[in-house]
C-alpha cells in the first residue's frame, strides 16, 4: 500500500471543492490531513505565526507517525517557515508552491520570467522568497481585498466559484498587462488550483500551484 502525503492544515472551516489543497479528491494518491489549532489564515498570512512553530512541528510528526512519506501545507505563506520546519521533521517538507519558482524560471525561454499570484500582495515579503531560494523578486499581483477569495477565507462568505473565476481572470490580466514578459504563473495560494486550468487556457501560460508541487514531491516518494 502506498504511503500518503501529509498536509499540515490551517485552522479554517470554509468550503474546499475538488482542486483545493484540503479536498482529498484533488489528489491522485492517498493524503492525510492534520489541522493546526490556532493557525488562522490571518495569523499565518500576516506572519504572526512564530508562536505556532511547535504546533506545526507536532502536526508534522503526527503525520509521519501515521505514515506520511512527505509533507506539505495548506498555505503558501508558510514558505516563511521552510527552513525551520525542514530541519525539525524527518521527511521531505515542501511548505509552499513558491518553492517551484527557481526550477520554473530555469525552464523559461530567454526574456521570460515567472509571475506570482498571491492571496495578499502586501504580506508577501522578501523573507518568503529567500526561504525558497529566490533572490530576484518576481512580478507579483495579489487578489483584491474585499473580493470573493478574501470574503470566503477570512470573512465567512459562501463559496462563489463564478465570482472567484472572474476575480482570478482580472488579477492575472492585471499582472500580465503590467509585466508582458511573464511566461509562467505560480499560484501562492493553495485555494487557487480549482482555477488553474481556466487561467492556463485563457492566457496561454503554464500554471504551477500547490497540486503540481505536491504531485512532484510525492512522485519521488512512492517507493518508500
Amino acid at each position: 500500500m502506498k504511503r500518503p502525503l501529509g498536509i499540515m492544515m490551517l485552522d479554517t472551516a470554509f468550503e474546499r471543492p475538488v482542486g483545493d489543497v484540503g479536498n482529498a479528491g484533488s489528489w491522485p494518491f492517498p493524503v492525510l490531513f492534520k489541522r493546526v489549532a490556532g493557525a488562522s489564515a490571518h495569523k499565518v498570512v500576516s506572519g504572526q505565526d512564530e508562536d505556532l512553530l511547535e504546533a506545526f512541528v507536532a502536526a508534522g510528526l503526527e503525520l509521519v507517525t501515521e505514515g506520511a512519506c512527505a509533507l506539505t501545507t495548506s498555505c503558501g505563506f508558510l514558505a516563511q517557515r521552510q527552513s525551520q520546519l525542514s530541519v525539525r521533521l524527518p521527511v521531505p517538507v515542501a511548505t509552499s508552491s513558491l518553492l517551484q519558482i527557481p526550477s520554473v524560471s530555469a525552464m523559461l525561454p530567454k526574456g521570460k520570467r515567472v509571475g506570482v499570484i498571491t492571496y495578499d500582495r502586501a504580506s508577501l515579503t522578501h523573507r518568503h522568497f529567500e526561504e525558497v531560494g529566490v533572490c530576484d523578486i518576481p512580478p507579483i499581483e495579489g487578489l483584491p481585498k474585499g473580493g470573493a477569495f478574501h470574503g470566503l477565507i477570512e470573512g465567512g462568505t459562501p463559496y462563489d466559484a463564478s465570482a472567484m473565476a472572474d476575480e482570478m481572470v482580472l488579477t492575472v490580466k492585471t499582472l500580465i498587462q503590467q509585466h508582458p514578459d511573464v511566461g509562467a504563473l505560480v499560484f501562492e495560494c493553495t485555494n487557487l488550483p480549482p482555477f488553474s486550468s481556466l487561467i492556463s487556457q485563457r492566457f496561454g501560460l503554464p500554471v504551477f500551484d500547490i497540486l503540481t508541487l505536491g504531485k512532484w514531491l510525492y512522485s519521488s516518494q512512492t517507493a518508500a
